[in-house]
């Protein structure tokens, strides 16, 4: 063999050995990466209080707001250390519109997400919840109370017997339908339940929907009732029973997390208080009296508001 040829050959060969040992070598580099970095975290979301659009709770309690949860996991997502998302609920519900939209928020997100339902976990939060890719509960938490209220006072004999003479000045037929003064004629009582019955209607279907159930199945445990976080995996509301812990090795399995993990917490932040945004919702998915606080709440020229808890 020529000279040359030789020297061309020990390159060639040199230089094959070269990029073989450079790219195991980053290979290897970018499997620890992965592991290290991408594969190791979990972020844990608490989500604690009464579910409404306003930063100041009716009830004088904490408040989850759709605008506040999303930006938390959107803090997750941008991270590239996390994994897996753990959205840790405490709550009784709330408002219907911002239960869905959390709920869309839960659904939209791109890691995998895993609800631990501690205490409690009920109507518009155990709606959002129904979204997650996995629902762990607590085996003594409160889950479910699938339905609706709308809450009204009828005060006109309170009032008569103080002789207050309370009105209003309307235009509009209807423009005082529920207000305390006055009780509900049957078509106005008629027509406040259509609202109530339509919305429980999409709670159905939502859930029917989110946990892949049939309709009439969910219909036929979906009157209000708590149950425990047992009763519930048996009635597959939800997926697990367990603690903490459980929920977050399912979280760190569900985002391909081997061996140990980090958690990290991120608390959905307050904006400033939106009293409107509370009262904008007149019909609650509610945990149901009996259950928390019973307050008389406040009243505008239509509705009283509905108690959240």
């Amino acid at each position: 063999m020529k000279k040359d040829s030789k020297i061309i050959l020990s390159i060639i060969v040199g230089g094959s050995l070269v990029l073989l040992i450079l790219l195991i070598g980053f290979l290897t580099f970018l499997g620890s990466t992965t592991n290290t970095f991408k594969g190791n975290t979990i972020a844990v979301i608490p989500l604690q209080g009464e579910i409404a659009y306003g930063s100041t709770s009716l009830t004088g309690g904490s408040v989850i707001t759709p605008e506040n949860v999303e930006g938390a996991i959107q803090e997750a997502e941008s991270d590239s250390t996390v994994s897996a998302i753990l959205l840790d609920i405490n709550s009784p519900g709330g408002s219907p519109v911002a239960s869905e939209e959390l709920m869309n928020i839960i659904n939209k997100s791109e890691k995998p997400v895993v609800v631990w339902i501690s205490d409690v976990g009920a109507s518009g939060a155990y709606l959002a919840a129904s979204s997650a890719d996995k629902i762990v509960a607590s085996p003594s938490s409160m889950v479910g109370s699938i339905g609706v209220i709308m809450e009204l006072q009828d005060l006109s004999e309170y009032y008569a017997n103080l002789g207050i003479d309370k009105y209003s000045i309307k235009a509009g037929q209807y423009k005082d339908m529920g207000a305390d003064y006055k009780s509900l004629t049957t078509e106005e009582r008629n027509m406040l339940q259509e609202m109530v019955d339509q919305d429980y209607e999409h709670f159905l279907n939502i859930v029917s929907d989110n946990r892949h159930l049939d309709k009439n199945y969910t219909k036929n445990i979906a009157d209000g009732k708590i149950y425990t976080g047992t009763q519930a995996k048996n009635l597959k509301l939800v997926d697990e029973t367990g603690g903490k812990t459980f929920a977050l090795d399912l979280a760190a399995e569900l985002g391909g997390i081997k061996g140990n993990y980090n958690t990290i917490t991120i608390s959905p932040s307050s904006g400033f208080a939106d009293i409107l945004g509370n009262l904008s919702s007149r019909i609650a998915y509610s945990i149901g009296m009996g259950i928390g606080n019973n307050l008389q709440n406040g009243t505008d020229n239509n509705f009283k508001i509905p108690s959240i808890y």
